[in-house]
């Protein structure tokens, strides 16, 4: 039988470590440590290129996607009605009744600059 008491944990290695497990130890911690290491070295890189991207789309589109406040003043002929408004694709389409003829005028969305006039008037 063994000389240790009962009840007491066989130690887990009996023997004094020997040379070559001790080598054997090292090389396998070394391993692990080098493993551990490219996997670190991954995934900072991989959250490097998500932020990356998340950076990239916030400054080509101008922000946290609020867009800027943009003013201007149409100017209308004495007289004139807004018949409608609409908005189409990237265009604001302003229908107007300028005594009796129809006008329709098209605006840029984000300029607000006049892009283009169709009048529409009966023949006599």
């Amino acid at each position: 039988m063994s000389d240790r008491p009962a009840g007491e944990p066989r130690a887990a290695a009996d023997e004094p470590a020997t040379p070559e497990t001790d080598a054997a130890a090292k090389r396998m911690v070394g391993r692990a440590r080098s493993l551990m290491i490219i996997s670190g070295l991954t995934t900072m890189i991989a959250i490097a290129a998500v932020i990356g991207a998340i950076g990239y789309r916030v400054f080509r589109s101008g922000g946290s996607g609020a867009t800027t406040a943009v003013e201007a003043v149409a100017v209308l002929p004495k007289g004139a009605r807004v018949i409608s408004t609409a908005v189409a694709d990237d265009r604001v389409v302003v229908t107007l009744d300028i005594a009796g003829a129809t006008e329709v005028r098209t605006f840029d969305v984000k300029t607000l600059k006049e892009t283009g006039r169709i009048r529409f008037a009966t023949e006599p």
